[in-house]
């Protein structure tokens, strides 16, 4: 870094309150070091008042960064992850263009959370499903495919807007053996829809969700049980749609009925279906891509919200298969 190039910002952060200091700095100034090694700055601080060091656009972006998990820290407690979220957001921040800063955000307001996206693609995603009766999320783990089609859910069912929600999941074994599980086929399912249960109980409690469920609210529905079903105002959401096939895609967007709003995730990548099988998610791609009222959200690494090692890894491997494929 040439002399031209180094950016000095400063800032004092208000209202001075020392346990918030603490509370943004964290233990031995980890989240400090966090924004250093992610955006590539130095950051010192006397008491509220910060100094950050670098490139111009990283070291506005760290200051952006610092100033919104202070905020924060009036309400909660920082962690590693909460700052890592954070900073992916400062990074897309640094890709926008001056309209982009003005382009309303797309806000999911639950009683319990509020869920903002995590760059543009999170956000067309949102508009997609608020806009559209039938909306694809297709794209690796941890891009929030998932997560924010459950709080786009919840969201419709405190408004109203629907009567019910529906899981569904095809019964696919991912190198695992469902034969070998207790129960019928709904409860061998069950534990495969966890990410789908976890996201609820965040957004509506665990004692809310089970009476939901005991009222059938909230359905549990293995693919296999949807024929011959007709879904009317519903919101239905259909995961790990990339081990439906070609037959099974068509059958469940068919059991979409009057005032329904149906959601598919899956990740393409990932397929247990037989070799010789193709996947009904990546059929319909090609069959609905330009069908009017039905869209298309597609996510990449840069978009995972997890642990940074996460976006490395699929990339990783990404890089492999496209080498092998050549």
């Amino acid at each position: 870094m040439t002399e031209q190039d180094v950016s000095t910002c400063k800032f004092s952060l208000e209202p001075e309150d020392n346990d918030r200091l603490a509370n943004l700095c964290g233990q031995f100034d980890e989240h400090l070091r966090q924004v250093e090694t992610r955006l590539g700055v130095e950051i010192n601080n006397r008491g509220n008042r910060f100094v950050v060091i670098g490139q111009p656009d990283p070291a506005r972006a760290a200051g952006r960064v610092l100033k919104s998990l202070y905020d924060v820290t009036s309400m909660e407690t920082l962690t590693p992850a909460g700052v890592n979220l954070a900073l992916q957001d400062a990074e897309v921040e640094r890709l926008k263009t001056a309209e982009d800063e003005d382009e309303k955000q797309e806000i999911i307001r639950t009683r319990r959370v509020q869920v903002r996206p995590r760059g543009p693609n999170q956000r067309r995603y949102i508009h997609n499903i608020r806009n559209d009766d039938v909306n694809f999320g297709i794209g690796p783990a941890g891009t929030g495919k998932t997560y924010l089609a459950v709080a786009c859910a919840v969201e419709a069912l405190q408004k109203e807007q629907a009567q019910r929600l529906v899981l569904v999941r095809p019964a696919v074994e991912a190198g695992e053996r469902l034969g070998f599980l207790p129960g019928d086929m709904a409860q061998k399912v069950d534990p495969y829809l966890r990410p789908l249960y976890d996201a609820l109980y965040e957004m509506l409690g665990f004692e809310k969700v089970g009476k939901l469920i005991e009222r059938n609210i909230i359905e549990v529905a293995p693919l296999a049980f949807m024929r011959g079903r007709s879904l009317n105002d519903a919101f239905i959401i259909l995961d790990e749609a990339q081990n439906t096939t070609v037959d099974q895609m068509k059958m469940f967007l068919t059991r979409i009925g009057f005032g329904s709003k149906a959601v598919i995730t899956g990740d393409v990548t990932q397929v247990d279906l037989p070799k010789h099988q193709p996947s009904g998610l990546r059929h319909v791609v090609e069959v609905l891509r330009d069908v009017p009222g039905i869209s298309f959200a597609f996510f990449t690494s840069r978009d995972v919200v997890r642990h940074p090692l996460v976006q490395r890894i699929i990339e990783a491997y990404e890089n492999k298969d496209g080498g092998e494929e050549q």
